[in-house]
């Protein structure tokens, strides 16, 4: 049997990642975390990679330099040890007030965390200062990039993982949804902006030799963008971008800093991909145009929404459905209780069913995100015109259950691309009327009249056993049964705080499902 060895390109990448989280090391024992250490980063190389384009004598000229020399990379690499640090918590403070732009974006309330010059000094000069970024190939930097932000997600203090959705996820959402040169595509909780830049790298690699010179400026400069709430995390979106060639660093920023759901899009979109953050239920109150309003505190007026929940997610889903132009197409990871939660959630889903078509869902395995006691689904769905005679656009729901008897953990066992080859198959992404129910019985096909029957519309719909429950010798490892009970509970247990809070009480569950089992 032999063994793969690492193209060229791969092992530069994973070099280049030893290289900055070594250091990343050094800065932990400082005091750092991970996704700390990342922004600090992204501030350096937009200022060495700006440098470095303002050098190049076959770039176009421009009327006004990337950053104002004042605060530029030369001016900061001239200073040393104490002088460097003040001068660069300068430099942050004034690129930080460019709203509208990448650079306002990557700068915005930026702050130094280095607070050693000696280890600022060595970030600047030997690590930074030494590699040419922009003569870098895009897929070198962005994936070293990228390949930090994983690491980040993986520091479970920080919360970082709520931003991060697994990148195998990501791969076989795009393989199916085939991105195509002539797409708007967005995403309006973008995080760390993963499925753009997927989204990206699948339009150049199936299509980048057919496309017009406009559609090439277009992919770059504005036809895919984001939306994220998290200035922080803006950031990271914004320079995980620009690292992978989308967008212009002295451009207008193709990630906005706001809250998705304060308003009605005002810009659609051919091609919606997302993963809307889970949680508890907002303490916000969306009213829709059934008028109702349970909440006293901000209140969004959404007129295009339908129903009126505080549950977060159905009102992702509400907005997203706003967000698709006529005749565009989504995919978008949502948790259960959007599939059978009542009230809001059962008009949302007839809403569903009857003006959109909803073709196909994704039942995913727990274990695969870093945001604990998640269990989710990937929703496929197209927006269509009215049908005549109040005929619904779905005809046929097709369900894949990649949970019943799957078992993944972060660490251990990480879901990988290979695993859903299985599921991109059946899906049949080229001729979707070509599908077929398959031999394991994953794949199952159910009638718009079995759904609408059934109590509250509820979508979240299981047939298969898990094997493991009656085949002794098919017992799982004591880290993976483990790991599943910390994630039923942790469901459980953000359930419960859910109800809690839509009956109006304050009480707040100040444990977590791993100290129940310790408790146990």
């Amino acid at each position: 049997m032999s063994t793969a060895v690492p193209t060229n390109s791969a092992a530069q990448t994973n070099s280049l990642v030893a290289k900055l989280w070594n250091y990343c090391n050094v800065l932990r024992d400082n005091g750092l975390s991970t996704i700390e250490y990342v922004e600090q980063l992204s501030y350096l190389l937009f200022l060495k990679m700006a440098d470095e384009l303002a050098a190049d004598p076959f770039a176009q000229e421009t009327a006004d330099p990337i950053v104002p020399p004042t605060f530029d990379w030369q001016s900061l690499v001239s200073k040393r040890g104490e002088e460097l640090e003040a001068h660069y918590r300068r430099i942050l403070t004034e690129l930080g007030r460019h709203p509208g732009t990448t650079l306002g974006t990557v700068f915005a309330k930026a702050q130094n965390r280095i607070t050693e010059p000696a280890l600022l000094e060595k970030l600047v000069v030997d690590l930074i200062g030494k590699t040419d970024w922009v003569m870098e190939g895009a897929d070198l930097k962005g994936d070293a990039y990228e390949g930090l932000l994983a690491k980040g997600a993986e520091d479970t203090k920080t919360g970082a993982g709520q931003y991060f959705t697994p990148r195998p996820l990501i791969d076989a959402m795009v393989q199916v949804m085939q991105p195509r040169p002539d797409d708007r595509i967005t995403d309006p909780a973008c995080g760390t902006a993963g499925f753009l830049i997927a989204a990206h790298s699948y339009i150049r690699q199936h299509h980048l030799k057919d496309l017009s010179r406009e559609q090439r400026l277009a992919l770059g400069q504005g036809s895919i963008w984001g939306n994220e709430l998290v200035p922080g995390t803006a950031r990271l979106a914004a320079m995980n971008m620009l690292l992978h060639g989308i967008g212009e660093a002295d451009g207008d920023s193709l990630i906005s800093t706001s809250d998705a759901l304060a308003e009605a899009p005002s810009r659609r979109a051919s091609l919606v991909l997302a993963n809307p953050p889970f949680g508890k239920k907002s303490a916000i109150t969306v009213v829709g145009t059934d008028g109702k309003s349970d909440r006293e505190d901000i209140t969004y007026d959404r007129s295009d929404f339908r129903a009126t929940t505080t549950n977060k997610q159905l009102n992702f889903l509400q907005h997203i459905m706003s967000l698709m132009e006529m005749d565009g197409r989504a995919a978008v990871v949502l948790p259960d209780n959007v599939l059978f939660e009542g009230g809001a959630g059962e008009k949302i889903r007839r809403r569903l069913l009857q003006e959109f078509d909803l073709h196909t869902i994704l039942r995913l395995p727990t274990g695969i995100f870093y945001a604990g006691g998640v269990k989710a689904n990937v929703l496929f769905l197209d927006k269509k015109p009215p049908r005549s005679d109040d005929v619904p656009n779905t005809s046929d729901v097709w369900v894949y259950d990649f949970r019943t008897g799957m078992h993944f953990t972060l660490k251990q066992h990480p879901l990988r691309l290979a695993d859903l080859a299985d599921f991109i198959e059946a899906y049949k992404p080229d001729d979707r009327s070509a599908r077929k129910e398959t031999e394991d019985g994953r794949f199952k096909r159910f009638t718009y009249d079995e759904l609408i029957a059934r109590d509250k519309v509820n979508l979240d719909i299981t047939w298969l056993k898990d094997p493991a429950l009656d085949d002794a010798d098919s017992m799982l490892p004591p880290e993976v049964i483990a790991q599943e009970i910390v994630e039923d509970l942790q469901a459980a247990l953000a359930e419960f705080e859910a109800i809690a809070e839509a009956l109006g009480s304050e009480v707040k569950l100040d444990i977590s499902a791993e100290e129940v089992i310790a408790e146990a």
